[in-house]
């Protein structure tokens, strides 16, 4: 069997594949991934990672052009993460994200986002240690990134619900 290297065909056939399924986006990926990539556990585990963000932040707008695959030389790997903003808040108790990431559908909660976690590559205990360290980093340091970034103290007040919100551990 030859070993599987980028070009730019490989790369247009697998977007129309992701493109096309009648599965969810991130489940397709996360398949595709497992297949491709030449550290799938690894890749697979920032991709939760990322989707934890998301939730953690209110980035509502995580469509599935913001996630993409890279090759150098020889193989691929999930590409740097970009596109990321919080959103302002529109409810207390359930948020939303753009992509289906768990039993739940689009629900941005820990528990939806748990129920996903083989799909990941990642035990359930581990899984649950990156959703609870993700949350305590969140939450200690949102403001000062925030300030120190250059955002206003009116725009980061504006902003503040969207960060840990009451419904993502319910």
């Amino acid at each position: 069997m030859r070993p599987f290297t980028p070009s730019r065909r490989s790369l247009f056939l697998l977007l129309i594949n992701l493109w096309k399924s009648p599965k969810p986006f991130l489940i397709c990926t996360l398949e595709e991934l497992r297949r491709f990539v030449e550290e799938p556990k690894g890749d697979a585990k920032e991709l939760f990672r990322r989707i934890c963000f998301n939730a953690l932040i209110s980035n509502l707008d995580d469509h599935p052009r913001n996630h993409a695959f890279i090759a150098k030389e020889r193989s691929w790997k999930l590409s740097p993460a970009y596109d990321i903003t919080p959103s302002v808040p529109v409810g207390l108790e359930r948020r939303d994200l753009a992509l289906e990431c768990g039993d739940q559908g689009r629900y941005a909660n820990a528990k939806n986002i748990l129920s996903q976690h083989s799909r990941f590559l990642l035990e359930r205990s581990e899984a649950e240690m990156i959703v609870n360290d993700l949350k305590a980093q969140v939450h200690a340091t949102w403001y000062a990134t925030m300030r120190a970034s250059g955002v206003s103290e009116k725009d980061t007040e504006t902003l503040s619900g969207a960060f840990v919100y009451p419904g993502f551990s319910l």
